[in-house]
């Protein structure tokens, strides 16, 4: 069940990582220029987990004695920290919303590929994540494949954008890397430290609590910026048509709430840095779709970082694989020496 829960959650990240970025763009290249709606549509569309809680809930109730059951599951302790998870959410998604509103799909895609660095590097501080040869060779390749990148950051500077915007909106991406890189872990560690039982019903109601206080953030910041004024004259002079600005406001809040559940739900299954290496993973493809639907460049040096990024991913797979292979026999002489013990099981 685990497992079929990990391949769910990756599937469901996919979505949201692929789609997302994509849809935001949409609205900047034909006249959106929100930078905190936009934001705010990354986790604008959190009631959505509603549905699934009030259906664990439901499920929960039908298995357990009505005394014991309770809507939610969180207790004040992990209620605090995950508001602050999403003040820090908020953060960033202004910052990622800010690059994407100044440069390309793919180069965006590229720079985030940095994130595995700084989540590996935080992951080790924060919740003792121990690193092999294999990993360390990732992290120096995604990184010199930042380098690359960032040698001919002017490029691919869409028309009328100075070379200031688009060097702020690069700086922008990269601290929105660095940051969701420690917010990675900080949620692995939250799970660790909540001193109760993490089931998957309580991750969903981690995610709600998060996007609800991210989204509280970036209302704030369209109040201040008199984005709700703005809004609807923005929609009628949008280039598809007013009808079609809602359609991908509606759909982008949708997509992105896939990549948040497919988030904490593998760090939920797995790790911190398990999620950050099937982010990176998924470069490729959002790299080939935005060649595809909006003719971006591909120029020597997105190449030449794309080759040291898949390069960087085989490297920690490879690594993974052997060490699993190193592992197996221990843990079965472990096993052999302990008494059996019940199979974990995920409830909700």
């Amino acid at each position: 069940m685990g497992k079929l829960l990990l391949v769910i959650n990756c599937f469901i990240l996919a979505i949201g990582h692929c789609g997302g970025p994509l849809m935001m763009r949409l609205y900047f290249i034909h006249g959106g220029k929100r930078v905190w709606f936009s934001s705010w549509l990354e986790t604008g569309g959190w009631p959505i987990i509603l549905f699934p809680i009030a259906c664990a809930y439901l499920h929960r109730s039908r298995i357990q004695p009505s005394a014991e059951n309770k809507l939610f599951l969180m207790k004040p302790r992990l209620f605090i920290a995950a508001a602050v998870i999403g003040i820090l959410t908020g953060v960033d998604d202004y910052i990622y919303a800010y690059g994407v509103a100044r440069l390309p799909v793919s180069t965006v895609a590229l720079i985030i590929a940095s994130q595995l660095v700084f989540t590996a590097v935080f992951a080790f501080v924060l919740v003792k994540q121990k690193f092999t040869s294999y990993s360390i060779n990732a992290v120096f390749l995604l990184t010199m494949g930042a380098g690359v990148l960032g040698l001919n950051t002017s490029s691919d500077r869409p028309k009328n954008e100075s070379y200031r915007e688009y060097i702020l909106g690069f700086v922008m991406t990269v601290g929105a890397a660095a940051l969701y890189g420690f917010i990675l872990p900080l949620v692995e560690l939250t799970y660790r430290k909540a001193k109760q039982e993490i089931s998957y019903g309580l991750v969903l109601e981690i995610q709600a609590v998060m996007c609800l206080f991210a989204t509280a953030f970036s209302t704030i910041g369209m109040l201040v910026n008199n984005d709700f004024k703005v809004i609807p004259k923005e929609a009628r002079e949008f280039v598809l048509g007013e009808t079609k600005y809602y359609t991908i406001a509606i759909m982008s809040a949708i997509v992105w709430q896939c990549f948040y559940l497919g988030v904490i739900g593998i760090i939920f299954c797995s790790s911190s840095l398990v999620s950050g290496i099937v982010i990176a993973v998924l470069l490729p493809v959002t790299e080939i779709l935005a060649v595809i639907f909006y003719k971006e460049s591909f120029h020597a040096e997105k190449g030449v970082a794309l080759a040291l990024s898949l390069w960087g991913f085989l490297s920690y797979f490879c690594g993974e694989i052997k060490q699993s292979k190193i592992n197996k026999p221990a843990l079965h002489l472990l096993q052999s020496e302990m008494p059996s013990v019940p199979n974990c099981q995920i409830s909700v």
